[in-house]
This record gives structure tokens, sequence and C-alpha cells, in this order.
């Protein structure tokens, strides 16, 4: 063995098998580096070491201004020795003591510079001192502590993810407002709160957001929020304490403005909601979101097309629900209202003592007082156009094909407590024999969530899966499946990861649908995102259907906010029982490959009882954030009815 790989001369811990000793070189450092890493290593021992380096500078830089001094003006009367020391010591007054050591003998100077010292650091407390001050009272001003002096401004309480929509949605409805104003009290900093809005908000036009960064549910921290001038107030959930967190901030607002503006909660609980609100003599309104969700999530596997129905009649673009009262229609039938406005579809009537009907008897008629309830571009297009009295309610309705319904199979992936709601919404429509099978991570799924293995006639088969290309083609070639949803998940996942695994999923099952022989044929893909930003993202993996979770509940909310009266509409509307909204077949109302007024649907939808609110087309660009879904067209509007045509009516399911 040579002297050059002995064993004793490699220097392990280098590499995996060692390097020869002689091989490792050490790295050369230049001058400046050394001393730049003794000056950042001694500055880091304290602030005496940092005072020193100060003076020594200051020492060095008087020393070098004397030389360059000798340099140019020659030696003085005293020698070059002299005056370089006499120079050094003015230039080193001048640099750190700013001329205001004295002349004289050593001693005095020394006295001199010991007295400035004790000036400077006496100085230096007060200064220290007046600006720690300041820094709190900027900090305290930054944090929002200051009193509001709005008044007639929209009050939101807390903080969740739905804050954006309805800030947006806001926006909208205050573009005719002179000075719309919202304040927003949270525990969140107000720095980020700020962050949050700016990143997540491109413009709110002309409404202007006060932040105030306290506890919601102290009554004095409402107070400096000028609760008794708000016009409407929003409690929003945090998503972590539930109905406790809600129920805490309604009666602070209870305590600290006992009569106000109407309160609008996000409340789970329906016996939570109705105790609320008999306390409150229904001055608080619950958004129950959940609920909400499942129902329109549920009903979107069954009509496609409806939770963009849903969608555009929440938001305040395009058209909302209004009251008008129409007196030309005094004596007039509901059925005959249907057809005397051009440009407003009528779903309603809200009577003189304040009773709301949603899709009346078609015979039932006006009295003086009684309000229609429209769907319109806005209050003042809710223009009565005068009774139609031709052959339109003449012809006979077109019956409806009775179609005995075969056993149906849904796949579900993803799961979480709403689940539940979902399959109780969905087993009334399902026929006897049909299977629900559920594939879901078990770890992203609270055991008080999972399902029954029994929801009415319906067999639910639910099965752990990592949701992974190969197990859901193994599970997608085992049956013919009716319709594919994908659910978010709400538990030990955050929304951005939860919506993130929902368009994966998406796009591996369009991929699944697109291929050649694999024994899946394409099927109804209805997804659920939690995070309304992901919207856009979410219909390039082809949905047919999105159910937009955080919109469903912020639209209501703030519909409700700026018009309590639409409770009892959106009750109606969203509960299971009594009139809702529906998307049925054209055929039902028309002969299919023909051209057809909108006013003759109108009235083919009246004849059986039904109110129509507007159109969907089957052939829609996909990823059409509409649907294809046309609400509230014109009376005149012609349309050429093609299979798998829709009429969006408000009506009964069953």
């Amino acid at each position: 063995m040579t002297q050059k790989s002995r064993p004793q001369d490699r220097t392990y811990g280098h590499g995996s098998s060692g390097e020869l000793a002689s091989q490792v070189e050490s790295r050369k450092f230049s001058l400046r580096a050394k001393l730049r890493y003794r000056f950042d290593t001694s500055i880091t021992k304290g602030d005496s070491s940092f005072v020193f380096w100060i003076a020594l500078i200051g020492i060095i830089a008087a020393a070098l201004v004397s030389l360059l001094n000798a340099a140019i003006n020659g030696a003085s009367k005293d020698g070059l020795l002299g005056g370089l020391r006499s120079a050094w010591w003015t230039y080193s007054n001048t640099i750190l003591f700013h001329n205001n050591l004295p002349a004289g003998t050593l001693g005095t100077r020394i006295v001199g510079a010991l007295t400035w010292m004790g000036d400077i650091a006496f100085a230096s407390i007060v200064i220290a001192f007046v600006t720690a001050r300041l820094n709190e009272q900027i900090r305290r001003l930054r944090a929002g502590k200051s009193d509001v002096v709005e008044v007639g401004h929209t009050l939101i309480l807390g903080w969740s993810n739905r804050i954006f929509p309805i800030l947006q949605q806001l926006a909208i409805a205050n573009e005719n407002v002179r000075k719309p104003v919202v304040v927003i009290v949270s525990s969140q900093t107000r720095d980020f709160m700020e962050d949050e809005i700016d990143t997540r908000i491109a413009k709110l036009g002309k409404t202007k957001v006060i932040l105030r960064s306290a506890d919601p549910t102290n009554p004095r921290n409402l107070g400096s929020a000028n609760i008794e001038g708000a016009s409407s107030i929003i409690v929003l959930d945090a998503d972590t304490s539930g109905d406790a967190g809600i129920i805490s901030t309604v009666l602070a607002i209870k305590a600290a403005a006992p009569d106000g503006a109407h309160i609008v909660a996000e409340i789970d609980n329906p016996s939570h909601a109705q105790a609320l609100s008999e306390a409150t003599n229904g001055r608080v309104l619950a958004v129950q979101s959940n609920d909400v969700i499942a129902r329109v999530t549920a009903q979107a596997s069954r009509q496609p097309g409806l939770a963009a129905v849903v969608l555009d009649l929440l938001d305040f673009e395009g058209d909302e629900i209004y009251f008008s009262e129409v007196k030309e229609l005094v004596g007039s039938t509901y059925r005959q209202s249907l057809l005397s406005f051009n440009s407003s579809s009528i779903i309603g009537v809200r009577t003189v003592q304040g009773e709301v009907l949603i899709n009346p008897d078609s015979e039932r008629k006006f009295a003086r007082g009684d309000q229609v309830i429209a769907i319109a571009a806005d209050d003042d297009k809710v223009t009565f156009t005068g009774l139609r009295t031709n052959e339109l309610f003449k012809k006979p309705a077109v019956r409806r094909t009775v179609i005995k319904h075969k056993a149906e199979h849904l796949l579900i992936i993803g799961w979480s407590a709403m689940g539940n709601a979902v399959l109780e919404e969905l087993a009334p429509f399902l026929p006897a024999g049909s299977t629900v099978t559920i594939l879901a991570d078990t770890s992203l799924v609270a055991k008080s969530a999972l399902p029954r293995k029994k929801v009415g006639r319906v067999s639910v088969n639910f099965k752990h899966s990592n949701e992974s290309i190969t197990e859901l083609a193994d599970a997608a070639r085992k049956k013919k499946y009716f319709e594919v949803i994908v659910m978010a998940y709400r538990e030990n996942i955050s929304v951005a990861e939860a919506d993130a695994r929902t368009m994966l999923t998406m796009l591996l099952m369009n991929k699944l649908f697109e291929e050649d022989g694999n024994g899946i044929d394409p099927t109804r893909l209805v997804a659920e995102v939690l995070d309304s930003r992901k919207a856009d993202l979410a219909r390039v993996a082809n949905p047919d259907d999105l159910v937009v979770s955080d919109n469903l509940s912020a639209l209501m909310a703030t519909q409700l906010s700026q018009n309590p009266e639409l409770a009892p509409v959106f009750t109606d509307l969203f509960d299971a029982d009594g009139a809702t909204l529906c998307v049925q077949p054209i055929e039902n109302y028309a002969p299919l490959a023909g051209q057809i007024t909108y006013a003759t649907l109108v009235a083919s939808a009246a004849a059986r009882g039904e109110s129509a609110i507007g159109y969907r087309r089957a052939k829609h660009p996909k990823g059409d954030p509409t649907s294809g879904v046309i609400l509230n067209p014109e009376k005149s509007a012609v349309f050429a009815t093609q299979p798998g045509d829709a009429l969006v009516v408000v009506g009964d399911l069953f």
C-alpha cells in the first residue's frame, strides 16, 4: 500500500467512500473577507462592541482627514507631528462630537467628552421614550381602535372565507349609493385583513371598507363600531366555534343595541335559529348554509343547470327578486299576471297582510294592496305591459310523459358531514333498488360523519379510497353510474387543499371518460368547491355543474342584509316542502325541433300550475359558468327547442 492511499490518509465524511486527504483543499479567503467576518462577529457581541466600532471608525476618519489636510496645506507652525495632532483633535471633535468639546488642556477635553456623552445618553432616552409612545399610538391606529362615526353602514362581525364574495356583492349592490361604507369587526389583525382583501378582491368600486381588530362578542367593541347607526348587520360563522360563537355575538349585539338594524347570521342548528329569532322578535334572520348547499348539490345532480340558476338568482349581477304593487292586476288571476310583464318573471304574491305565497293557485285573484314577487333586472323594470287574453291560455297543456325509471347508481367521491344531508335530499328522487357508492379518504372524514347503510330506499356503500386513477377506474368499470358527484372534504384539511383534491379528481374522471376502451361511459359530473376563487379553475376541469359553497351562503346573507323582506321567499324556495326551483325537460311544455315564443312556454307552464322563470340550452360551451341558463328572458324571445333543452320553473318537484 502506498503512502498516498493508506487508510489513515482518508478523510471520511466528505463522501460515501471517503476522499484522499490530499484532495481536500482549504478555501482561500481574501483579507477583505476576513476583516468583514471579524467585524460581523464582533458586532453580534452586544451594544458596547457596536459603540466601539463607531468610535474607532470616527477616529480613523479624523486621522485620514488630518493627513489629507497636511498633504494639501503643508506642516503647521507646530511642526508636522504637532500639526497632525492638533488637526486630528479638531476633526475628531467635528466628526464625533459635533464641535461640542471645549478647547484647553487634555483634562478639560476629557471632561467635556464625558459631559457630552451623558448629554447624548439623556437625550437618547427621551427620544426613545417619545418614539415608543408614538409607535404605540400608530399601532393602535393601525389596529383600528378609534370610534366609527359612519351612519347607514353595513356592519360585518367575524371573519371567514365568505367575507370576500359578500364584499364583492355589496360593492355591486351599492353602485348607486352615494357613499357606501362597510365596517368589519374581527379578531384578526388589521394588517392581515387588509392583505387578504387586497389579495382576493380586485376592486370594490365606491365602497369604503373600515377595519377594526377587536372581539365581536364584546358589547363595548360593538359600541365603538357605531352599531346603533348600522343599516344592517351580518354575523359570520368563524368555522371553528360554530353556533356558540354566533350566539355570543348576537347576545353582544342585543346588549350594545337592544333595538336596531336586522341581523343576518349563519346558523347551522335549526333549533338555534328559531330560538334566536323568537328571542329577538324576528330581528335575527338565519342563513342555514349547510342545508342550502346540500339541497343545491343534490338537486344539481338531478337537474342540469340548477346550480347556475341559484347563483344567478342570488347574486346582484343580472336579475334579482323584487316586490311591486300593480293596481292594474286587482281582480285578475295569478295565471294572467304571468304574461302581464314582458321583461319580468312573476313567481308569487305577497298579500296585503304580509303573507308570502310562492307559485300560488293559478286562479287566485289579486286583492287591493297585494304585491307581485318578480324576477327583474331592477325594481323599476317590473313594468306592467297589459293583460293578455289571446289564445295562449286556451291551448291544452302538453302532457308530461310518464316514464317508469329503472334503478339508478350514483358514485360520490369525497365526503363530509354535509354528505348525509345530500343523501337525504337525493333519496326521495331515486327509484327503488338504487345504490350510492362513496369513495373517500377516511383520514379526512370524522367518524360521526360516516353515512348510514340505507337511506330511504337507497343502499349506500362506503369505501376507503386514496382516489388514485387506478382506484377510480376500477370502481367506475364495475357499474354504470348515472351521475358522479365530487364532494369537498371539510375535516383535517385546509380549504385550498380540499379544493385542489376536488379539481384533481375531476381531471382524472374526465380523463377516464375520454379514453377509449376503458369500459367507462361519460356520465354527468357534479362538483363542489369551497372557495369561490377556484371556480374558474374548476370549470377548466369540465364539470357539468359546479356548486360553489361559500358563494351560496354568502350571496344569500348579502341579499337578506340589503332586503330582509326576501327571507320568507328564500325559505319557501330552498326548504324541502312547497314550491321550489326546477329544471324540467322542454318536451313537457312544447314539441321538439320547433320555433316557439317564450310567452307560449310561460303559458304552457302555467297550465301545469308552474311559474316559468327561464330557459336552459343543452348545447352550450364547456365550462360556461351559466351552464346554458337564460334567466328571465323577454316574453317575445323565440327559442328553437332541441333535445336536452329545459324550462326553468318554480313548481312542485313531485
